[in-house]
């Protein structure tokens, strides 16, 4: 099992012979264990989940050659010690970083450095894109949402009902008096259409 606390999501890696077993007919075993989970599930053959974890791999690589301006090399540690984005290098403790025996303190301060800039140049563009956004309407209309909570999220880039499917409870809960409950019943609900799409297509 793999865990995605960003999307609010897991992996659910599953023997070849069981997978049609773990999935149900339409789905159905996955949309209920979604429903009380409160948890996106996604279920795969165990060799479709190493095809996964390696893609994933490799697309992270690729963005910190790019965003931090590094090579390959240094790209691949960085996966393999478990970093994910730019964000936590930039804010994990120092030492963390320090422990990795192929860096030393010099590389460390630099690559610190070039994913502050770039987290800082991020809050800027963000800052002036989130000028005078509104809500998109489906989700100002969508059930258990009202108009000031539609803007707050509006303003921190959730502007339609999508935005907040592929939205986490984390993510939610730092809005002031929005509790895990209620975030995870609108995250639920904003994902509806995605259970129906998939009906649709079964």
């Amino acid at each position: 099992i793999l865990v995605d606390e960003d999307s609010h999501s897991m992996d659910v890696a599953v023997s070849e012979e069981n997978l049609s077993q773990a999935i149900g007919r339409g789905g159905q075993n996955v949309k209920l264990a979604s429903e009380l989970t409160q948890w996106e599930l996604n279920v795969m053959s165990v060799e479709q989940a190493d095809q996964k974890t390696e893609a994933e791999a490799q697309t992270l690589q690729q963005m910190f050659m790019e965003e931090l301006d590094v090579d390959e090399e240094i790209a691949v540690i960085l996966v393999q010690e478990g970093f994910s984005s730019v964000e936590e290098i930039a804010y994990v403790p120092e030492n963390e970083m320090q422990d990795i025996e192929e860096f030393d303190d010099g590389l460390v301060k630099e690559l610190r450095d070039r994913a502050r800039d770039i987290m800082l140049t991020r809050a800027i563009v963000n800052e002036e894109k989130l000028v005078d956004v509104e809500p998109a309407a489906d989700l100002l209309e969508m059930e258990g949402m009202d108009e000031a909570l539609a803007y707050e999220l509006a303003v921190r880039g959730v502007v339609t009902m999508e935005d907040l499917a592929e939205s986490s409870v984390d993510e939610l809960i730092e809005i002031e008096g929005l509790d895990k409950t209620r975030a995870g019943k609108l995250i639920m609900t904003a994902r509806i259409p995605w259970f129906a799409a998939e009906e649709v297509g079964a």
